[in-house]
C-alpha cells in the first residue's frame, strides 16, 4: 500500500499549482505528507473533516476549502481516510 499511497502523492504534486498533499488515518495519524505538507498538521486536518460532516450529517461529507493570502487547501474526507491538497493561489 505504501508504494501505492506514494504513486498517488507523487500524481497529485504533478499538477499544476499543487504545492503538497497529506493523508491521515481516520485518528488522525499521518499516513503519508509530501511536499509542503506537514504530518504535524494531519490531526487538525482530520478534526476539521470531521467537524463540517456534523454540519450537514445526511450528506455526504464535504469539501472543506481553507484559504489565505498565498495558499488554497483542499480537505475531503473519504472513508476513513481525510485528504488535503495545498496549492499555490498565483499557479492555479
Amino acid at each position: 500500500m505504501e508504494k501505492n499511497l506514494d504513486s498517488v502523492m507523487e500524481e497529485i504534486c504533478s499538477n499544476p499549482g499543487v504545492t503538497g498533499c497529506l493523508f491521515a488515518d481516520q485518528n488522525g495519524l499521518c499516513i503519508g505528507a509530501k511536499g509542503k505538507a506537514s504530518n504535524e498538521s494531519a490531526g487538525l486536518i482530520t478534526a476539521i473533516a470531521n467537524q463540517a460532516a456534523k454540519l450537514e450529517p445526511q450528506n455526504k461529507a464535504p469539501i472543506i476549502t481553507l484559504e489565505n493570502d498565498n495558499q488554497t487547501c483542499l480537505i475531503k474526507k473519504a472513508g476513513a481516510i481525510t485528504g488535503a491538497i495545498y496549492k499555490d493561489v498565483f499557479n492555479t
